[in-house]
């Protein structure tokens, strides 16, 4: 076997966990994701898990990091086209209720049940997935900001955001233990009274879902 397919496998097989992984956690939370579960799953060894992560938080913090790239080519990139300010935030916002809507990951928004999981707990988890939220945050208020300065919108950027991120949480509540039809509608509604008419997603990214967790065949 060459070095570059040996190289090639290997980041296939690391590819491959952490999707299986990504499906898990949105379901079942970090925790859910165990070294023996995984192996059983995926018909690997445990050291061969282990091989490309080393520790069960090491892929914790991983699946963190793969489940943002899904997140930014779901909510970010289709309004990085727009124009900076409120046409971006318009068009940012439809692609965030889109996601949540179209249930991207099988248990929601993964960073919202990531963060219930794992807030009252110190460690490297608990700090990656704030640091998550806080760079979110802070894209929200640069947009909003640039909305604000150029006179498109007259109100408060942090009274904005803190609305903008309440109410993607309440439909994520919405749609994950009501199951309410209705919910999308009610968020797109909340954010065209904030931010005018609503926007079409243009580049929308539509992926299948992660596929969803099968129940447990192997002991952790």
């Amino acid at each position: 076997m060459s070095p570059r397919r040996s190289v090639a496998e290997a980041l296939g097989t690391r590819a491959a966990i952490l999707e299986r992984s990504v499906a898990i956690a949105s379901a079942e939370g970090l925790e859910g994701l165990t070294i023996g579960r995984l192996a059983g799953e995926l018909g690997m060894s445990k050291s061969g898990v282990l091989g490309h992560f080393g520790s069960k938080e090491t892929l914790q913090l991983a699946v963190l990091d793969r489940a943002g790239e899904i997140f930014r080519a779901e909510v970010w990139e289709p309004a990085r086209p727009a124009a900076p300010g409120l046409a971006r935030l318009r068009v940012l916002c439809e692609a965030w209720i889109s996601y949540l809507e179209r249930g991207v990951f099988p248990g929601g928004c993964f960073f919202v049940a990531a963060a219930h999981e794992f807030d009252g707990r110190p460690g490297a988890v608990r700090d990656a997935v704030e640091a998550r939220f806080d760079a979110w945050r802070g894209r929200l208020r640069k947009e909003a900001g640039r909305a604000v300065d150029a006179g498109e919108l007259g109100t408060d950027p942090d009274q904005l955001v803190f609305e903008l991120l309440g109410t993607a949480m309440a439909l994520n509540h919405a749609v994950q233990l009501h199951r309410d039809p209705r919910a999308p509608e009610l968020a797109r509604r909340t954010v065209q009274a904030r931010l005018g008419r609503p926007a079409t997603v243009t580049g929308q990214v539509h992926r299948d879902p992660p596929e969803p967790a099968r129940p447990r065949t192997s002991p952790g």
